[in-house]
């Protein structure tokens, strides 16, 4: 089980985020071998998107503003493995048929409703936490953000990629045992939260995700290619997010903050 390094964590940061760290194979070797390095950047992540959420403009504006610094943060990449998912999706075909969508280039109808859906789903669920007390938008945020990456991590030491390349790089490397430490790494997240149980509820929904993508890409891709693994950390972020202000609504019962329709 390989322990948070300076090595792993810079490796992390050049590959999963877009600070200028530099890339070098020894910070490489380190990230891909150690799976805590995904949660743990997580909490910068999310504690820089969570910012956004404190300005004081209109809850639309705001939610907006937290995509952007997602974003801004972390690039595009993993949002483009949620759009090859969406057009291997579609596909009525083989693993085979599926896995070469994957790698076409051109965005599909699948692709298209994928990757709107779920920036639309940020920025929709992002509005009450706009209007949360700050403890709670912040506790949801870092919440959903570590357990997405959690998530990816759970995949990359249990799940088998299909084929040589960046899931095999992760996948053949780390093992269940590997599991452990990014649980650890996580526990902060939900332990120091407030309220802790929403927290906890961001986390869970973050793994649901997870779990359900796990299994759907072993049936339809015959495993966690690259692809999967940057849509477990967007789809579960989203997941986590709406778990969260869901406990917290039910929690407090207060629903006021929650965008719903009612007849004219």
């Amino acid at each position: 089980m390989a322990v948070l390094s300076l090595a792993a964590l810079r490796g992390a940061l050049g590959f999963l985020t877009r600070f200028p760290v530099g890339h070098d194979e020894a910070g490489w070797e380190a990230f891909t071998r150690t799976p805590a390095t995904f949660p743990a950047i997580g909490y910068l992540v999310g504690s820089l998107g969570a910012l956004a959420l404190l300005v004081p403009a209109p809850p639309t504006i705001t939610a907006f503003l937290y995509v952007l610094v997602l974003y801004a943060v972390t690039g595009i990449n993993h949002a483009d493995g949620v759009a090859d998912l969406g057009d291997a999706a579609v596909i009525h075909g083989t693993p085979d048929q599926r896995r070469a969508v994957l790698k076409d280039s051109d965005l599909g109808v699948g692709g298209t409703l994928a990757l709107s859906g779920m920036v639309a789903g940020l920025v929709l669920v992002a509005v009450p936490l706009a209007d949360a007390p700050v403890a709670v938008a912040v506790s949801v945020v870092v919440a959903a953000e570590v357990g997405a990456r959690l998530g990816t991590a759970a995949l990359v030491c249990v799940g088998t990629a299909p084929h040589d390349g960046l899931g095999r790089q992760l996948t053949a490397v780390n093992s269940p045992r590997s599991f452990l430490v990014p649980v650890l790494v996580t526990l902060p997240a939900v332990v120091l939260a407030r309220p802790p149980t929403v927290a906890a509820a961001a986390v869970v929904g973050a793994l649901a995700v997870a779990l359900v993508l796990s299994r759907w890409s072993t049936a339809a891709l015959g495993g966690a290619n690259g692809d999967v693994l940057g849509a477990t950390t967007e789809l579960g972020r989203l997941g986590g997010l709406l778990a969260g202000v869901l406990a917290w609504t039910l929690w407090t019962g207060d629903t006021t903050g929650v965008i719903a329709w009612t007849p004219s």
